[in-house]
């Protein structure tokens, strides 16, 4: 009997994961068929039913619950092994990471290339979006990774910080504003510009100027589109200080010094450890590293 191999435990493990064939399909990078193949053939070698399949659904088999975890370790193995052999280009497959817009404009370019020269074979899907969906598309298991701000509504049980970030408000000079106000009356004369409704600052922005009738918030789930807008005069922004110290330095942009700013914006790197391959749980590391050069 041929012994059973790597890409059949593969398959056997992201089926179970992800309780769908063509999504194990798209991780592994092959058709669905292959997937359907490799876990006919496993149960074929093991004379045992892993997984029942009804309507589009997946459901592990008593059998199955059994020995998913023992592939897991398997494959745990095979990636210590690799590890130790201390060759990074051992290690293949695709991490599926999403980021919020914020880490697009600090250091995800620094990110992406210090991952490709540790793991020149992994591959990278890149998803850009707001903390809130990232969150949701970790637990439905559409992506491996999430660098986001918080607060979460669920916990992942794989959580790194990467520190934080100071919020500034800025302001072109041709708006005329001080740099230095006490009251919101000249903040409030002008929009607003912040981030998405959804997000913590604009919620605090909100409650903060709640007894202004005048004020004008104006969210943006496009961060890079309100730092346009401020640039161009069309409002005041309340935005991270790493994506403008660059405008701010080359004056710009203007930053106003105001009695209160939203709290900093919180980071972490989310990933659900128990089913965290090695590159994954590596490229967690990797981040938490690559951040510590740019928070606060």
């Amino acid at each position: 009997m041929a012994r059973i191999n790597i890409k059949q435990l593969e398959a056997f493990v992201q089926v179970a994961d992800l309780t769908s064939f063509r999504g194990a399909a798209a991780v592994l990078k092959t058709t669905q068929p292959n997937i359907s193949a490799r876990i006919a053939r496993l149960e074929e070698q093991l004379g045992q039913t892993l997984m029942e399949r009804d309507a589009g659904s997946v459901r592990l088999t008593p059998a199955g619950t059994l020995l998913l975890n023992k592939a897991r370790r398997v494959l745990d193995s095979l990636d210590d092994f690799m590890a130790t052999a201390g060759t990074p280009g051992l290690f293949e497959g695709t991490l599926r990471l999403g980021v919020t817009e914020m880490i697009v404009h600090c250091w995800l370019g620094n990110y992406l290339s210090t991952l490709r020269t540790q793991y020149p074979n992994v591959k990278v899907d890149l998803t850009v979006d707001l903390s809130s969906n990232l969150s949701a598309a970790l637990f439905n298991h559409s992506i491996d990774l999430a660098l986001q701000s918080g607060p979460y509504a669920q916990q992942a049980s794989g959580e790194l910080q990467l520190g934080s970030y100071d919020m500034v408000w800025v302001a072109s000079p041709e708006l005329g504003v001080a740099k230095q106000v006490t009251t919101p009356e000249p903040l409030i004369k002008h929009p607003i510009l912040t981030h998405a409704r959804q997000t913590l600052p604009f919620k605090q922005l909100e409650q903060h100027f709640s007894a202004e009738s005048d004020v004008y918030l104006v969210p943006s789930t496009s961060l890079a589109a309100c730092m346009r807008m401020t640039l161009e005069g069309l409002g005041i922004a309340c935005l991270p200080r790493v994506m403008v110290a660059d405008e701010i330095a080359d004056g710009r942009l203007m930053q106003i010094r105001y009695k209160w700013v939203p709290e900093n914006l919180s980071f972490d790197a989310r990933f659900h450890a128990e089913k965290a391959p090695y590159h994954l749980r590596q490229a967690a590391q990797l981040a938490k590293d690559v951040a510590s050069d740019h928070t606060t």
